[in-house]
């Protein structure tokens, strides 16, 4: 007898644009149009250039065995804790004007999976997807509710040394989007450290994310087992389902402006038109000068190691 029903269209797998490689899968939309392909790692990797490979452990772990890690027994805490019960980082969007060191506790730590100073460690937590937008490409959205001060994703890739830096933004032409992020931690006696990663052809969902003069999260450095920090995002005030995701290319702390960001406002030269729609927009992109200088040691070598 034939048959009179109609069979069922088999159904399509859904793209994960992780590749299993973070604690939920990450969506794309439209689903049949994905982003172009690149490797993808949850984790820093070193780069040509770097200084410190990001995966050796380098701290000592904390012995709150018996006890929570708590400032002042906990070797780990040394001033205040990092988070509050919620998991939520502290003092989110207050009118601090920078921002305090995170250091969480690691591989080596005695205390349990479950210690409050874990969280950047513990990956993704909120379902994401990558979109694509009408101006700004691809962007990055989240499906979910997330708390004002929740962690939400980190921003991954390569981490390369200054003049393997400068010899790819030098290679890259006027349409070409920069990944680039470069981050400047001041520290005692005047002293800088300087970090700088490249998720262009290694990274993760973080290098989808657009640029917003009024963001809705805020890029702090954390550091676990290595002295290279994870470049962390967390939610800067609570955020809607279906909200795109954004940060400040320019590395304000709290969208803070000074002296300095307001004279490389004033500098045009080689400025990409800025889409956000925010009402303080500056009508551009942030852009790192520095990165733009001449190369300062040339080295053949290094021509072909990307």
């Amino acid at each position: 007898m034939a048959a009179t029903e109609e069979e069922p269209e088999p159904l399509t797998e859904q793209l994960d644009v992780a590749r299993g490689l973070e604690n939920l899968p990450v969506s794309a939309w439209p689903p049949e149009a994905g982003p172009e392909p690149f490797q993808y790692t949850p984790d820093h990797v070193a780069g040509p250039g770097a200084d410190i490979d990001p995966t050796q452990i380098t701290f000592p772990g904390c012995i709150c065995l018996k006890t929570p890690c708590l400032p002042g027994t906990c070797s780990c805490l040394r001033r205040e804790k990092n988070y509050d019960d919620d998991l939520c980082l502290r003092d989110a969007g207050s009118e601090a004007k920078y921002a305090e060191p995170v250091f969480e506790c690691n591989v080596l730590c005695r205390c349990s999976d479950r210690c409050r100073n874990r969280v950047v460690q513990r990956g993704l937590q909120f379902h994401l997807q990558v979109f694509k937008t009408d101006q700004k490409g691809w962007g990055l959205r989240t499906l979910d509710f997330i708390p004002k001060g929740r962690f939400v994703c980190e921003y991954a890739g390569e981490v390369l040394g200054f003049s393997e830096v400068q010899r790819r933004v030098q290679l890259q032409t006027i349409h070409d989007s920069n990944y680039i992020i470069a981050i400047r931690e001041h520290v005692c006696n005047g002293q800088v450290m300087e970090t700088f990663i490249d998720p262009t052809s290694i990274g993760n969902i973080g290098r989808f994310l657009n640029h917003s003069c009024e963001p809705n999260l805020l890029m702090i450095p954390v550091r676990i087992d290595s002295m290279v920090p994870k470049l962390a995002l967390f939610a800067a005030r609570d955020i809607l389902p279906e909200e795109e995701l954004s940060y400040d290319y320019s590395g304000r702390f709290l969208n803070l402006v000074d002296c300095e960001d307001k004279e490389r406002l004033e500098d045009r030269k080689l400025r990409k038109p800025c889409y956000c729609g925010a009402k303080s927009c500056a009508a551009f992109l942030p852009y790192d000068s520095s990165l733009y200088c001449p190369l300062e040691k040339p080295d053949v070598s290094e021509e072909g190691s990307v």
